[in-house]
């Protein structure tokens, strides 16, 4: 869902079906319907519509199977389940070739998705929806969680900020759960139902799960006024080479899931039974803590709980981790025995825009430490209205961060003006206030920069300063108690962009 456009309201999706496709009736479209289980597109007489030549025979594009026996692998499972249609061309013969030949590859990526593969196949079977589509995410970012396109697309399937908004996945400074393995399947089977009630076509919903339903509502519209098919094959030369490539890709991993043997490739059996389960949890606790009281590595418990931005899992009624079945028996145990601090971090707001030297001053901590718990890059300052996380102390040991300030946090950071240092020497009539408003820094970065106990200095004395750099034109000698120099447009111009600090996240592979 790398090209993943936000879902067009419904009185517009209305208005262009029925530009569009004005042939049928509702009652025409397949059993699978969009999410609120009433007609999505209406006319002017509420009455749905919907194209003849969208419709498909039920009986193969929904999954019609029974499943009872628990025992089988869960490969066996998935591949009871395929009921999309078939597509063989050239594009998909290129992409069989491109999988085939990279076994490593699908063998990691198996892997990966072992932690996930179950829960996606349960969700499916319970709405009724073809399970070759728990493959989908192997298209999408090689079952990464972490994984970022270069659109900003995030998450094992890939959701865009917008979207991801408008299917309910949160996104604050301590969690983003477009991460999220049980939201953001939520969100995408949603979303996936939700095009299938519009188109009535699993190849078409995938072509708009990636390009987006206008884009594919428009290529329909173009393709009926020529008097040519609306299929997925049929239009895919309208698609961009993305879109073009993105169910061949899914049939490709299909087929060789299908038939491993045929590609000599050895799928490792997965158990047929839940990876993971769910744990409330209603107080703060630092990441490492619950890895630690779950016996897990921190690699695997992020692995499972990838939507946490931050070292702390901030608590509230809502709050969920996941952990392995017999490993969330020894959190609960562990959990009951813990005599230390379950969480040794707070916010603080910032008042006024500030460096973090001066904000780590202040505190008392490394600036560096403020820096990587913060996400913050070197040379960046950190807007008024942010909130930061910050080391507790004694006095807030035992308070839990509120969970609506944890709703609503946001860091913002600008690129600071270039500095020089400077050494200026305490003239008769000087004192820490004047020479700081001289140089346009503030009383707390000079004590910083000279490890100064008060604000009082003496005559004769050295201090160490940070001015900005001025433009080579205008720039002049600074001496002992002379003027300011003139600042440059250049100076208070630079760095006033506003940046918001994102966790960095592995690239985007093949798909």
């Amino acid at each position: 869902m790398k090209r993943l456009r936000r879902p067009l309201p419904l009185t517009v999706l209305s208005a262009l079906l029925v530009w569009a496709l004005p042939q049928l009736s509702y009652a025409d479209t397949p059993s699978i319907v969009a999410l609120n289980k009433t007609p999505v597109f209406t006319d002017s007489k509420g009455m749905g519509t919907l194209s003849t030549s969208l419709s498909i025979n039920p009986s193969v594009d929904t999954p019609n199977f029974t499943y009872s026996n628990k025992e089988i692998d869960l490969w066996e499972r998935v591949r009871a389940g395929y009921a999309i249609p078939d597509l063989d061309n050239k594009l998909v013969s290129n992409q069989v070739t491109w999988y085939s030949t990279r076994t490593d590859y699908i063998l990691r990526t198996v892997q990966r998705g072992s932690r996930y593969l179950y829960h996606v196949v349960e969700e499916l079977e319970k709405r009724g929806m073809p399970t070759e589509l728990a493959l989908l995410p192997f298209i999408e970012s090689a079952f990464n969680p972490q994984a970022i396109s270069t659109t900003k697309a995030t998450g094992m399937w890939q959701f865009m900020a917008a979207t991801g908004k408008d299917f309910n996945l949160k996104q604050n400074m301590f969690k983003d759960d477009r991460r999220g393995v049980l939201d953001s399947t939520d969100a995408a089977l949603n979303y996936l139902e939700r095009l299938h009630g519009m188109f009535g076509d699993w190849q078409l919903t995938l072509a708009a799960y990636n390009w987006g339903e206008g884009s594919v509502l428009r290529a329909i519209k173009k393709q009926q006024a020529l008097g040519l098919p609306i299929d997925f094959d049929s239009m895919s030369a309208l698609m961009p080479a993305e879109t073009r490539n993105y169910l061949p890709k899914l049939q490709a991993v299909k087929n060789i899931i299908a038939h491993p043997e045929q590609f000599n490739i050895a799928l490792p059996k997965l158990e047929n039974q839940p990876y993971f389960v769910s744990v409330d949890k209603t107080r703060d606790i630092d990441v490492r803590v619950a890895a630690q009281l779950a016996e897990l590595s921190l690699d695997e418990f992020n692995a499972l709980n990838p939507q946490f931005n931050r070292p702390v899992i901030t608590g509230s009624s809502n709050t969920k981790i996941l952990l392995p079945t017999d490993n969330a028996n020894l959190f609960k145990e562990n959990l009951s025995k813990w005599q230390g601090p379950l969480s040794s971090w707070s916010t603080l707001s910032v008042q006024k825009t500030e460096k973090v030297e001066t904000l780590a001053s202040r505190l008392g901590v490394k600036p560096d430490l403020l820096r990587d718990v913060n996400l913050i890059p070197a040379r960046m300052f950190v807007k008024a209205g942010s909130t930061i996380l910050v080391p507790k102390s004694d006095k807030n040991a035992d308070t839990d961060i509120a969970p609506e300030l944890a709703d609503k946090a946001q860091l913002m950071i600008e690129k600071g003006v270039a500095t020089r240092q400077i050494n200026y020497k305490v003239g008769k009539r000087d004192n820490l206030n004047s020479i700081a408003k001289r140089y346009q820094v503030s009383v707390a970065d000079v004590r910083n920069w000279n490890n100064l106990k008060h604000d009082s200095v003496s005559t004769g004395q050295t201090l160490h300063l940070q001015v900005p750099v001025m433009n080579k034109s205008t720039r002049t000698t600074v001496a002992s108690h002379s003027k300011a120099p003139a600042t440059t447009h250049q100076a208070q111009a630079h760095g006033k962009q506003t940046l918001v600090a994102h966790l960095k996240t592995a690239k985007k592979r093949h798909g």
